[in-house]
């Protein structure tokens, strides 16, 4: 997943909540339940990307930083 990926989720997450929001106006708590239930796990999709893309680079900067020592001696 991508940073980009992170944000189409959050994207369709506040779509959902809306859609939920607008049911739960309408009285069809069905629905409403579903489109909450649907945001919930765009929300959780997008953080899981956020969070696999602060790790890769916290990584990539260890590296970085373990090269850079190593070159100084």
């Amino acid at each position: 997943m991508s940073l980009h990926e992170a944000s189409r989720q959050l994207e369709a997450a506040i779509h959902d909540a809306r859609v939920s929001f607008d049911c739960i106006a309408l009285d069809e708590l069905d629905r409403a339940h579903t489109n909450a239930i649907t945001a919930r796990a765009a929300v959780d999709a997008a953080e899981y990307a956020i969070r696999v893309e602060v790790e890769r680079r916290e990584s990539e900067e260890e590296g970085t930083a373990a090269a850079r020592e190593e070159a100084q001696g």
